[in-house]
């Protein structure tokens, strides 16, 4: 029977969370600006969904065997954080080079290298947090990681317009496509990011295998433990996963095209680089930002309701939330709106990022952490790669399935998804008794935390 862990303190849960801010601030930056960097360099939107296939398909292939390989890694550096560190240092020479690119080709080239290297990173982080945290505590990890993604992405989102505002032009040419806006907020983020993961690299230690004989033994199965792995799992993993599925498809539709889709189809621009393009991305990466930032004050007060409702209905009233404001998309056309809109995606966003989590941890094995949290990824990567390769083809037959449409098909997907939730099992609540801290108290850092290796 494994030794039971000790809790861990506030700032200690912030230390192995903080890499997160990198991570979603790269991620930030990708998702507000790479549709638009696309047509600088000439795509039409047929294209867009197959240009942005890096993401998912470099999830699909990289997460499970990172996952696996970090199961079985044990050295100097640890478990986990050998790869955290590696990811960072290539992400952020991705990110460097990634608005520098001449032709739509070395941008798409680019992009599979920053999703593969942002993938060699991240996975491991949802693995870690189950390694530390013993499974009272890790709602308030998840979430943790909830807040550091919310203050990434809302920064990101509004840096190249607060480097605008600041004097740095926007004026594109045929030897610059890319605004400098977007150039000099890459470079930004590539220092971010690497010194983000670098502070929980020094900032946090791993605990050592407690059989270190078994271990060195399990270290030379093979990844043919991947296949095995997946047949076996949990049941509780397989209904997640259907509401994976929806929940992805929808993010994939709005990451898309909406920043572009507010542009053309808002704003009536009738080209990239018209005032009216250019006033279009400022309105949509407003909204990436706001809802970025109502995630992070969500997932903060996740923290408190954890207390006396379960993951499950958090989840799914998010959801619906979410749902609602992609599917209003379809008739608003005041920017007003839009944002107000938005406010339900970004509690949708909070809920994404921590409650499936929280909910499908406790149903592993902790030998399989790893390779779990990988196989768990395939339901948010093959909805992506559906999106891409179908969505292009239905864009090019169908001339009046627009940007807009597909955002609007995109919040139907979230209200499928919130309906899958319904099936899930809700975790019983245990409440405060006698003055004593229970298992969901713990959800909330406290003062009183047990000392312990990692202090």
């Amino acid at each position: 029977m494994a030794a039971a862990k000790p809790r861990l303190s506030f700032w200690q849960i912030w230390n192995m969370s903080f890499g997160f801010f990198g991570i979603q601030f790269g991620w930030g930056l990708q998702m507000g600006n790479m549709s638009a960097i696309y047509e600088y360099l000439g795509a039409n939107e047929s294209q867009l969904p197959l240009l942005w296939l890096a993401a998912p398909l470099t999830g699909l292939l990289v997460q499970p065997i990172i996952g696996h390989m970090s199961d079985r890694t044990w050295g100097a550096f640890g478990r986990r954080k050998p790869y955290f560190f590696s990811g960072a240092v290539l992400s952020s020479i991705a990110l460097l080079l990634m608005p520098h690119s001449a032709t739509l080709w070395m941008a798409a080239g680019l992009l599979w290298v920053l999703d593969a290297s942002v993938n060699i990173s991240m996975e491991p982080f949802r693995a870690f947090v189950a390694d530390l945290l013993p499974d009272e505590q890790r709602t308030v990890g998840y979430a943790m990681q909830s807040v550091f993604i919310g203050a990434g992405a809302v920064i990101a989102s509004k840096l190249p317009g607060w480097l605008q505002a600041g004097g740095i032009s926007i004026v594109t040419n045929k030897a610059h496509p890319i605004p400098a806006t977007v150039v000099t907020a890459f470079t930004i983020g590539a220092v971010v990011f690497f010194i983000s993961v670098l502070w929980t690299v020094l900032s946090t230690a791993e605990y050592p295998p407690q059989d270190l004989a078994g271990f060195r033994r399990k270290q030379r199965e093979g990844f043919g433990d991947i296949l095995v792995a997946f047949r076996e799992m949990p049941a509780q993993m397989k209904q997640l996963a259907a509401v994976q599925f929806f929940t992805w498809m929808a993010l994939f539709c709005m990451w898309i095209f909406f920043t572009v889709a507010v542009a053309r189809n808002i704003m009536g621009a009738t080209s990239p680089g018209s005032p009216l393009y250019e006033r279009g991305l400022d309105l949509a990466r407003d909204c990436f930002a706001e809802y970025n930032l109502v995630a992070f004050f969500a997932a903060m007060f996740f923290l408190w309701l954890g207390r006396f409702i379960s993951a499950k209905w958090i989840h799914l009233v998010s959801l619906l939330l979410g749902g609602i404001g992609l599917v209003s998309v379809a008739v608003i056309r005041q920017p007003s709106m839009l944002l107000v809109a938005f406010v339900g995606v970004g509690i949708a966003w909070a809920s994404i990022l921590c409650m499936p989590y929280a909910m499908l941890s406790s149903a592993l094995p902790e030998q399989r952490m790893g390779v779990y949290m990988g196989i768990f990824n395939f339901f948010i990567v093959i909805p992506q790669i559906l999106v891409a390769v179908i969505i292009g083809r239905v864009m090019e037959h169908f001339p009046q399935v627009n940007r807009l449409s597909a955002v609007v098909f995109g919040g139907v997907c979230m209200l499928a998804a919130s309906f899958l939730t319904l099936f899930i099992p809700a975790k019983p609540i245990v409440r405060r008794k006698l003055g004593r801290i229970t298992s969901d108290d713990a959800m909330i850092p406290t003062a009183t935390a047990s000392k312990n290796p990692l202090a």
